[in-house]
């Protein structure tokens, strides 16, 4: 199978979990990193998820509905119950809902790639089901390419974009800017925490009044 590779924006969206297992605890706590509204349906919730440590995830300890569909975007099947599971399936079906069955991806509507992340760095890596191994493999290999000092290096790029669309600056001469931003290896200077050489590079390509710590105020 060929998937559609697509970042989706669940924000203030309406999204269903149905199981608090390890699995549905692994799909609500990301739905929930990601701004989605959460709801997840079970009669027994993981800890993680009953000790209220992901404020913003909705439980209800009951039986699934098909009235639980109402106004979802999105739905995971994450049961151990793989009737129950198919069921949920073929109702998202029928309301033209997203579906992803934890147990059988290959019936789902979309699967979840493996994923690195560094800040606002999202790398998904998915071999279309083939070899999940292999996607492991990659997923590592990315991780140690790209280190912590991506999500700040991410946070200063987007605050120097920001600031200068602020000062009316020309955006079609950013991109040489951040061309030449890029190449300066920051975050390999952020990795060293070495901010003296970090606002040398910001002085010669942006000029003064643009440091490291107004930029990046606090550690990401």
């Amino acid at each position: 199978m060929k998937y559609y590779p697509i970042f989706l924006d669940v924000r203030d969206r309406d999204c269903l979990v149905v199981g608090g297992g390890e699995v549905g605890t692994r799909k609500a706590i990301g739905l929930c990193r990601a701004g989605a509204r959460v709801r997840v349906i079970s009669k027994v919730f993981s800890q993680k998820l009953e000790t209220g440590e992901k404020a913003g995830i909705r439980l209800e300890c009951k039986s699934y509905e098909t009235s639980d569909l109402d106004n979802a975007f999105l739905v995971f099947a994450a049961t151990d119950n793989k009737v129950l599971n198919s069921r949920i399936k073929e109702e998202a079906k029928l309301r033209d809902i997203l579906c992803n069955i934890a147990d059988a991806p290959d019936r789902s509507d979309f699967i979840l790639p493996s994923v690195v992340e560094r800040g606002d760095l999202v790398c998904a890596v998915s071999t279309s089901g083939a070899s999940p191994a292999l996607a492991r493999k990659i997923r590592k290999d990315l991780g140690q390419m790209f280190g912590p000092e991506y999500g700040p290096f991410l946070v200063l790029m987007g605050n120097i974009r920001k600031k200068l669309l602020e000062e009316g600056h020309d955006p079609s001469s950013h991109k040489k800017i951040f061309n030449a931003l890029v190449e300066k290896n920051l975050p390999g200077l952020i990795a060293e925490k070495d901010e003296t050489r970090i606002d040398s590079v910001l002085l010669e390509l942006l000029g003064p009044g643009i440091d490291y710590q107004s930029l990046v105020p606090q550690e990401q």
